[in-house]
């Protein structure tokens, strides 16, 4: 027996139920009224990627730094494309509805810690994409766990 806490990547599945997430999620995108404009360009690996990206965030391998260019990369992809508060939250919305679909964890833990990172990745997204935004001092894939209740709050 082992003491050690999975990683959340580990909790999810790993990389294949990330993967049917990804997939799950963007066929939903594509017939998105609200966020199928911005991903009309989208490639076909698109949802590999994402999914790749996810695994890394979660504790899984750092493949996304290791053969997508990491961080600098993704935020690439975000820059200039303005990204409104509407259409943030419908790409979380969608998201969810997408976890459901492909049966990730539904603990509480588990959903706390996901749609926690959700939340965060998608507010960043938003924020760096926006015409005129700064550039940021991070240069690597922020790392989330699960987080922790504080002493007496059970």
């Amino acid at each position: 027996m082992t003491d050690q806490v999975p990683t959340l990547y580990e909790w999810a599945g790993g990389a294949e139920a990330l993967e049917q997430l990804t997939e799950e999620f963007y066929a939903r995108v594509r017939k998105d009224e609200l966020l199928a404009p911005l991903f009309a360009r989208m490639a076909d690996d698109h949802p590999k990627h994402v999914a790749t990206f996810l695994g890394e965030v979660l504790g899984g391998p750092e493949r996304y730094t290791e053969h997508h260019g990491g961080y600098r990369h993704m935020l690439s992809r975000h820059r200039g494309r303005a990204i409104k508060a509407e259409q943030r939250a419908r790409w979380v919305e969608l998201m969810l509805e997408a976890m459901d679909v492909v049966g990730l964890p539904d603990d509480a833990e588990f959903r706390s810690a996901f749609i926690g990172y959700i939340e965060f990745g998608s507010r960043r997204a938003m924020a760096n994409s926006q015409p005129g935004a700064g550039p940021t001092r991070r240069t690597t894939i922020k790392k989330w766990g699960w987080g922790e209740a504080l002493p007496g709050d059970e």
